[in-house]
C-alpha cells in the first residue's frame, strides 16, 4: 500500500472515530465559575490555582475518556494542603469540592472540616464510633483533616490516634469513590507524618504546596476585607498598616490572611471607641465618613508598634 493510502486511511479512521466535546463539556459543568470564583476571591496563590486548574482539567478529560469507553479506572482523589495558617487551605478545599461535584466525581457538594478532637477518642472504645461517625456524615462529599499530623502522637503510648488512622487508611481505599480525603497541616509537620505513616502518602495523589503572602497581597487582602464590611483606609491608615505588617510578619505566630482579619478586628473596636468618646464630648452627630474609616491611629495604637522595626533588607 502507497504512503499516500496510507495516510488517506488514517485520516478516515480518525474522521469516522467517535469524538467528544471538551469545550461544551468544560462549559456544561459549570466548573469554569467555580474556578474564576478561586480567582476572584484568593489573592495571589498563583501556584495554587495553577495546580486546582490543573487537576480540573485532568478530571474533565477523565470524564471526556468514560463517555467513549477509555476510562482508565476512577481516579485516586485524596490530596494534600500544605503550608501555614491563613493561606486559604479551607477555602481552597471547598472550592475543590464543588468543582469534584460538579464533574460527578462525588454525589454532593459537601465539606466536613474536623481536626483531631473530632476523630480520637480519649479512652479505650471511645475513638472508632467517633471517626465512623465523622466519616457518615462525610460520606458522598470532601472530608477535610486540618493539622492531620496531631491524629499520630508516638511520645504517648496510650495515644488512640493510630486507631483512627487505621480506619481512615481503610475507607480511603474501600470507599474511594464515595469519599475524598484532603489533610491539611504545617509543610514540614505534613512531610514528618508521611514519614511516619507511609499508608497515607501512597493514598495521596496531589500534594499541593500554599505559598505564604507578601506585604502587597497583604494590604490588598486587608481592603477586600474592610470593603465587605462598609469600612475603609486613606492613605495614611494605608501607610500605618503597611508599617503594621512590616512588623507582625517579623513576630512569631503570624497567620496570613488570618492575622491580618484579627488587626482589622482590633483596628475596628479602637475607631468605635474613638468615635464613642468624640462623640460624648463634641455631642455632635457622627457622620458617614467618620464611621467607616480606619484612621491611622487606631492602627497605630497596636501592640506590635512596641517591638523594634525589623531590619531593612539589604
Amino acid at each position: 500500500m502507497s504512503a499516500e493510502a496510507i495516510l488517506d486511511r488514517s485520516e478516515e479512521t480518525a474522521a469516522t472515530a467517535p469524538h467528544v466535546d471538551l469545550v461544551a463539556l468544560f462549559r456544561d459543568s459549570g466548573i469554569g465559575d467555580v474556578l474564576a470564583e478561586l480567582d476572584r476571591d484568593l489573592v495571589g496563590l498563583v501556584p495554587v490555582k495553577t495546580r486546582i486548574r490543573e487537576i480540573a482539567a485532568h478530571l474533565l478529560v477523565e470524564r471526556a475518556r468514560d463517555t467513549l469507553g477509555l476510562a482508565s479506572g476512577a481516579p485516586t482523589l485524596h490530596m494534600c494542603f500544605s503550608g501555614n495558617p491563613g493561606t486559604g487551605k479551607t477555602t481552597v478545599a471547598l472550592r475543590m469540592a464543588e468543582v469534584l461535584h460538579r464533574l460527578g466525581y462525588i454525589r454532593r457538594n459537601h465539606l466536613v472540616s474536623v481536626t483531631r478532637d473530632d476523630l480520637v477518642g480519649q479512652y479505650i472504645g471511645h475513638t472508632a464510633p467517633k471517626t465512623r461517625d465523622v466519616l457518615k456524615r462525610a460520606m458522598g462529599g470532601v472530608l477535610f483533616i486540618d493539622e492531620a499530623y496531631y491524629l499520630y502522637r508516638p511520645e504517648n503510648e496510650r495515644d488512640y490516634g493510630q486507631e483512627a488512622i487505621e480506619i481512615l487508611l481503610q475507607t480511603m481505599e474501600n470507599q474511594r469513590e464515595d469519599l475524598v480525603v484532603i489533610l491539611a497541616g504545617y509543610e514540614d509537620r505534613m512531610d514528618t507524618f508521611f514519614r511516619s505513616n507511609p499508608g497515607f502518602r501512597s493514598r495521596i495523589a496531589h500534594h499541593i504546596t500554599f505559598p505564604d503572602y507578601d506585604a502587597a497581597e497583604l494590604l490588598k487582602i486587608a481592603e477586600r476585607m474592610l470593603d465587605a464590611m462598609h469600612y475603609r483606609l486613606d492613605d495614611s491608615s494605608r501607610t500605618a498598616f503597611e508599617d503594621y505588617l512590616a512588623h507582625r510578619i517579623a513576630l512569631p505566630n503570624f497567620a496570613n490572611a488570618r492575622s491580618v482579619r484579627n488587626a482589622l478586628d482590633r483596628a475596628r473596636l479602637r475607631q468605635a471607641n474613638r468615635l464613642f468618646a468624640d462623640a460624648l464630648q463634641g455631642g455632635k452627630p457622627t457622620g458617614s465618613e467618620a464611621l467607616t474609616l480606619i484612621a491611622a491611629s487606631d492602627i497605630r495604637a497596636s501592640r506590635v508598634f512596641d517591638t523594634p522595626p525589623p531590619d531593612p533588607i539589604r
